[in-house]
């Protein structure tokens, strides 16, 4: 099942993020590269939200990380269906940790974003959902409506297990909402939200 296979999953991504992050108000929030960190900075800055600049394939690596270092928080992963493709071997490391306050949210348009929106794998038969249930991510659903963000929400207050949730959002690209792009500051200002020292 892919976007380009359910053309009716056409899911406003900013408007999901949005409401996500408003049902999340406690969570640590890493994001994906380009449009997902466009996203979330739209829906509004917040300390406890580290941008990934550079970094396509790392998202859900840093969450795990994340996730295993503050154990007492929720920590959200936001990125794309082509960052998530090239850090597919991430989610074989998640499912072995199995972080209970893990979630991951592949925004997925079926195509490159970044690059020129050529489809994605996605969009040509990889079914996501799939792939992290058979990396044992047991929890891995389709989300195909706005309407389904206040559940992907509960997930991620409850830390009761890792979760992925594919989240059908239609090819469009809003305007870019940017934020800081400097790394040390981005780190510092999420260190300095955890209570930890900055450098």
């Amino acid at each position: 099942m892919s976007s380009a296979l359910n053309p009716q999953a056409a899911v406003d991504r900013r408007a999901f993020v949005s409401q996500l992050l408003q049902a999340t108000p406690d969570a640590l929030v890493v994001t994906g590269l380009g449009s997902p960190s466009y996203d979330v900075f739209a829906a509004g800055d917040r300390d406890h939200n580290f941008y990934l600049w550079g970094a396509m394939g790392a998202a859900a690596a840093m969450g795990l990380g994340l996730a295993l270092a503050q154990p007492d928080r929720s920590v959200l992963v936001i990125t794309g269906d082509g960052e998530q493709l090239m850090g597919v071997g991430s989610l074989g490391t998640i499912g072995v940790k199995q972080p209970k306050n893990l979630t991951i949210v592949v925004l997925d348009n079926g195509h490159f974003g970044e690059t020129g929106m050529q489809r994605s794998h996605t969009s040509l038969g990889t079914d996501l959902v799939a792939v992290a249930r058979g990396f044992g991510i047991a929890d891995a659903r389709r989300v195909a409506s706005i309407d389904e963000a206040g559940a992907v929400a509960e997930r991620v207050n409850a830390r009761g297990g890792v979760s992925l949730a594919q989240v059908f959002i239609r090819p469009d690209e809003p305007p870019r909402a940017l934020p800081p792009r400097d790394g040390v500051h981005v780190k510092n200002r999420f260190r300095a939200a955890l209570g930890l020292p900055t450098f």
